[in-house]
């Protein structure tokens, strides 16, 4: 049994409770019902306790849950219970950052919004370590050098040779303008854009300093989608650390909002426009 589960292992666990509390069951008669004692329930809610794929399809049964397309996604999540190469940074980083990078590893699409910065799938090495360089809390050349080579590892999702994951970014002109680094680590930062721009499953839209104040101007948001909307998860990059949501009021926000800020972005092409400008003006 897991004392510590990861991020993903405590959302199957959640999803699993509340397919449970939408049949009106306690833990206690979930279990009388299934024949088990009552704190394997607790556990497997909890993410403590591995569950098989039939486990659940069983319990989904047993709650009267008629979503099969949500069911089986929550079966394939058990399948994923082999270590990540995330877990190599265990002991090494903060918890939440393995979790993100778990996340972004399953979804099967990713979405971000950023004001500030260059999104961290869309980093060069040497903008990443500049940025690194700047946190607020200073940071040792060794743990630099370890969010650095995580921040990498986790772009290879966009590189997988079969299936790279499906991603869109919308960056304000503003990050595009910042010379994080220096002109030459901003014009190197800014080819890496044009050049990710090319892949066809990379979307880079702009939002220009003439489209004023827009909704949700002022945040980074990231959107990861799942394969069913019910397990989408929205997270914040906030100064305390990262915050994951999941609530389905939320994520019916977050996607709303997504959709205004595309509204006033640029197209595309447009944006490859902006981006050859601004590396003009350096």
């Amino acid at each position: 049994m897991k004392s510590t589960p990861t991020g993903r292992e405590a959302r199957l666990g959640a999803e699993l409770r509340k397919l449970r509390e939408r049949a009106g069951l306690s833990s206690t008669e979930a279990a009388r019902l299934l024949g088990i004692k009552q704190n394997q329930i607790s556990n497997t809610e909890a993410g403590r306790m591995g569950v098989s794929p039939d486990r659940v399809r069983m319990l989904a049964c047993h709650y009267e849950c008629s979503d099969k397309v949500l069911v089986e996604a929550l079966a394939r999540m058990t399948r994923t219970r082999q270590r990540g190469w995330w877990e190599e940074y265990r002991e090494l980083l903060p918890s939440p950052l393995l979790d993100l990078a778990e996340l972004e590893h399953h979804a099967a699409s990713l979405r971000d919004a950023i004001t500030a910065r260059i999104p961290g799938l869309l980093q060069t090495r040497e903008y990443a370590l500049e940025i690194f360089r700047q946190a607020v809390t200073e940071l040792s050349p060794p743990d630099i050098e370890h969010r650095l080579s995580f921040r990498i590892k986790r772009q290879a999702i966009l590189f997988r040779e079969n299936d790279p994951t499906p991603y869109e970014a919308i960056i304000h002109e503003a990050a595009l303008r910042m010379r994080v680094g220096g002109s030459t680590v901003a014009r190197q930062q800014l080819q890496h854009l044009l050049d990710m721009s090319d892949r066809a499953h990379i979307t880079l839209r702009a939002i220009t300093f003439d489209a004023g104040a827009y909704p949700g101007s002022g945040q980074s948001i990231h959107y990861a989608f799942a394969h069913v909307p019910q397990l989408d998860t929205v997270y914040l990059d906030q100064s305390h650390g990262l915050a994951f949501l999941d609530a389905e009021a939320q994520l019916h926000k977050y996607r709303t909002l997504f959709d205004r800020i595309e509204a006033v972005a640029l197209a595309p092409e447009k944006t490859r426009d902006l981006i050859h400008n601004v590396m003009r003006d350096l």
